[in-house]
């Protein structure tokens, strides 16, 4: 059915279709008995106001921007995004604002979503996430005056607003509760290279090893399981063998548990996993997954608040989320005694 218009409420109510848009904005103009009329008939024809007029005589368009560089179909098992976007999603819920999400599979092809949505106004402000080193997003908002917070950083974001972890912190904890048990032949299954929370977690990752008189082992993977359980094979055929592994998200760990066992190498007896962004996947699976916990939805509302704050004109602020929350569970276990 076509969407009634103020024009319909003016055509069968009988007045004029200014009266009808002070009646529904609640301006004077109309006696009481007229505005009564007009209300009672747009609500008979199911008249909603429309967001995107009402946004942009406020000088908006309605949408904050999102996209993601990875494949679609990752999407659907990859816990970060999703209840990334449930937080922004929760956050806008009662706004008139939209979130218009865009899934890319290159670089080349995300820049050019930017250009068109900046080109076509479709967008307020954008998240900016996945932060690289001399981003060329973080150069394209500032020379377009694009609002945007990055999710990531301190460093790299170029005076943008941004939200971030101290990835750091969390990476040498891990790696001390590791060195605790007595592991020293520690690997590492990183993101992919370029990210730059990649490089600060190896960066933390390599410092933690040495510092506990083990030699780091680094192997770069996409967050896919085919790429984790590639990575996992690698390490668990080499000589002499690791026996803990940190991996850079709960879907590479998940895989890691059954490639051991089709290796034959027993979690936690022979090898100890650690997850990183602690999901429902990590305590439904056995043995349970020792994991590296995030408020990941929180992180998705802070995100849209703080772009809220700068499409509306505040002071442009970073902010840092909640510390990580270390969760051991049953993957982790004493280094083998031969080790």
């Amino acid at each position: 059915m076509k969407r009634p218009t103020i024009a319909d409420i003016a055509k069968a109510t009988g007045v004029s279709t200014g009266a009808v848009s002070y009646a529904l904005n609640g301006r004077p103009g109309v006696s009481e008995p007229t505005r009564r009329r007009i209300l009672d008939a747009a609500e008979q024809m199911g008249w909603a106001p429309s967001n995107t007029a009402r946004a942009l005589a406020e000088g908006r368009v309605g949408a904050f921007g999102l996209i993601i560089d990875r494949p679609a179909p990752m999407l659907g098992v990859e816990s970060f995004f999703m209840r990334f976007i449930a937080g922004i999603e929760s956050e806008l819920a009662d706004t008139r604002t939209e979130l218009l999400l865009r899934v890319t599979d290159a670089p080349e092809a995300e820049m050019e979503a930017y250009r068109r949505w900046s080109a076509e106004r479709r967008v307020d402000g954008v998240l900016i996430v996945d932060l690289r080193r001399d981003d060329p997003r973080v150069r394209f908002v500032h020379e377009v005056g694009l609002p945007a917070v990055v999710v990531g950083g301190p460093g790299g974001a170029a005076g943008l607003p941004c939200l971030h972890s101290d990835d750091a912190e969390a990476t040498a904890e891990a790696v001390a509760y590791l060195a605790a048990l007595g592991h020293r032949r520690i690997a590492r299954v990183a993101g992919p290279e370029g990210l730059l929370h990649t490089e600060v977690r190896s960066a933390a990752f390599t410092e933690a090893v040495r510092a506990a008189g083990g030699e780091p082992r680094i192997v770069h993977a996409d967050y896919t399981a085919e790429s984790g359980a590639r990575a996992t094979r690698r390490l668990l055929s080499e000589s002499p063998r690791v026996t803990a592994v940190v991996y850079d998200n709960d879907l590479m760990a998940v895989t890691a548990l059954g490639v051991a066992r089709e290796m034959g190498v027993a979690v936690p007896s022979e090898l100890s996993v650690v997850a990183w962004d602690d999901s429902v996947l990590c305590s439904a699976v056995r043995p349970a997954l020792t994991a590296v916990g995030r408020d990941i939805a929180g992180h998705g509302r802070r995100a849209a608040r703080m772009l809220e704050a700068v499409v509306s004109g505040a002071e442009p602020r970073s902010a840092s989320t909640a510390p990580a929350e270390f969760v051991p569970r049953e993957s982790t276990a004493r280094a083998p005694a031969h080790s």
